[in-house]
């Protein structure tokens, strides 16, 4: 069961939200705020896992809302929903885990929550591998990057590397919905890992360079930059 909130004070929005969220979560219990008051006080009494909340709102702000949220040991996915682009800028030191603008409710709203929901069921999962000394379990948290090798695959930890029988495209098919992200034919990131975006590569955390495909280069860096905003 995951537990959404929705903050705005369009009751239209609300609602029309709600209806949306239910529908596209599946098993999704949602408390609806007009006002941000309320979303603080029951945040003593409940845990949310995602929080949509509209940036512009009167006595209480979105902004000012998520800062409260961040400072619990168990923060929220937050979605900041607005109808006011430039304020998008203003909420970028929060750290937000994606936008939604009001005017493409339809169109943003489904893609956000996908990747919400997956990032929910991701965290604390572990990956197992065969290797020729035993089997492997690892935190998908640990690894930075998947490199294949001829008929293996290469597996790097900040501390550790491995090397497993499998091909790229199995493997990606397997970690797509878990924060893994395609950036050339031979690599695989964790786009949590990824410190620095350029053209042609990546720097990781560990200041490693992965290299970056020119026909990888769209789709990578759309994903790689909702990775680094959250």
């Amino acid at each position: 069961m995951i537990n959404a909130a929705i903050c705005d004070d369009e009751k239209k929005i609300l609602e029309d939200m709600s209806l949306k969220v239910k529908k596209l979560v599946g098993e999704a219990e949602v408390s609806l705020y007009s006002d941000g008051k309320k979303l603080l006080e029951d945040m003593e009494k409940q845990d949310f896992d995602i929080l949509l909340l509209d940036i512009d709102m009167p006595e209480i702000s979105g902004l000012e809302i998520a800062r409260v949220f961040q400072q619990l040991e168990k923060r929220p996915l937050i979605i900041f929903v607005t109808s006011h682009d430039e304020l998008v800028y203003d909420s970028l030191k929060l750290h937000p885990f994606g936008f939604v603008r009001k005017s493409y409710l339809d169109k943003e709203l489904p893609r956000v929550l996908e990747d919400a929901v997956q990032e929910i069921s991701s965290k604390d999962r572990n990956f197992f591998f065969h290797t020729a000394e035993g089997d492997v379990r690892l935190s998908l948290k640990s690894i930075l990057y998947f490199e294949a090798q001829g008929n293996y695959i290469r597996v790097v930890t900040s501390g550790e590397e491995y090397r497993f029988r499998e091909t790229m495209q199995a493997l990606e098919a397997a970690l797509s919905g878990n924060g893994f992200v395609r950036t050339h034919k031979g690599f695989l990131v964790n786009g949590e890992a990824v410190k620095i975006i350029n053209a042609d590569k990546l720097i990781l955390d560990d200041n490693s360079e992965i290299p970056v495909g020119r026909s990888y280069q769209e789709s990578a860096k759309t994903r790689l930059m909702r990775s680094m905003l959250k």
